[in-house]
């Protein structure tokens, strides 16, 4: 029975003896069993505190647990007591300097959600217009690898590629791609390339308060394009992640760039424009 349940002779010895005096009910496992618990839930909570002060040092905060309660815990334990507490180990995210005026940005928010349910019905069409750049210095992503190892990516400076993109809700894509800076002229004429006929329903563009869209440029072509049924749709400060296209920026530069794509500028180009190009199809974003 030893080898059987890998138990050692003392526990079949109490197993037989907690059976005789009570029965099937004696072999259950009774609360308390196992080892204590280091922390208890109120610790836990200010162990979470602390680490969110420092997300990056846990010695700080093993060093603040034994001056409280004179406890003294490896880091080890105290990432089993993060993960009990929903917190998990991920890159952070960089993010503008200010914050956007609070009630300017919960209408804008709400407005935005209202005109997500008009272009689901058909009412009206709503895209996100912005910009990025693409160099061979690279957005470094997280990816399986041998403990110990590191997968390398090629980094050095290089030209940048330009991108503007108009996108739609349903992976609908048009972008403008050039090596050349892109300025108020290249929007206003990426606008009427890409919607050149007045719309039978109104058409929202979506786009960062930047000082190319702020421009004499746009500002002259308002009136024209609200005649072909355009509205231009101006987010709040500090408010990039109310445009959906940032998403798809993420996407190409920290998932679906190939990592051999850094190995000459020709390939990189090339690989950037064939994601662009299959976008909707080959490389899809669900943004339900």
């Amino acid at each position: 029975m030893q080898q059987i349940f890998k138990v050692s002779y003392k526990t079949i010895y109490n197993w037989i003896n907690r059976w005789e005096s009570e029965g099937v009910l004696g072999l259950y496992n009774k609360k308390g069993r196992g080892r204590k618990q280091t922390f208890n839930l109120e610790q836990k909570k200010q162990i979470k505190l602390w680490v969110k002060e420092g997300p990056r040092q846990l010695k700080q905060t093993a060093q603040k647990i034994e001056n409280k309660w004179g406890l003294k815990t490896s880091t080890q334990t105290i990432k089993r007591v993060l993960k009990e507490m929903k917190m998990t180990w991920h890159r952070m995210r960089r993010s503008v300097f200010g914050k956007p005026p609070s009630q300017e940005y919960e209408d804008k928010k709400a407005q935005l959600k209202e005109f997500k349910k008009q272009d689901k019905l058909g009412k009206i069409n709503l895209y996100y217009l912005d910009e990025t750049g693409f160099t061979l210095i690279p957005s470094v992503p997280y990816g399986w690898q041998e403990i110990g190892e590191y997968v390398e990516i090629p980094s050095r400076r290089s030209n940048r590629l330009n991108v503007l993109g108009i996108m739609g809700r349903n992976n609908y894509l048009q972008a403008y791609i050039s090596n050349q800076s892109i300025n108020s002229d290249v929007v206003v004429a990426c606008i009427d390339a890409f919607f050149p006929n007045k719309s039978e329903v109104p058409t929202i563009i979506v786009m960062e308060r930047a000082s190319i869209h702020n421009s004499n440029a746009i500002y002259e072509k308002l009136e024209e394009w609200g005649e072909r049924n355009i509205t231009l749709f101006e987010l709040p400060t500090y408010s990039p992640h109310l445009n959906l296209i940032e998403i798809l920026w993420r996407k190409i530069k920290y998932e679906w760039l190939p990592i051999d794509a850094y190995c000459t500028w020709e390939i990189f180009v090339d690989a950037i424009e064939t994601i662009l190009r299959e976008f909707g199809e080959t490389y899809v974003i669900n943004f339900d």
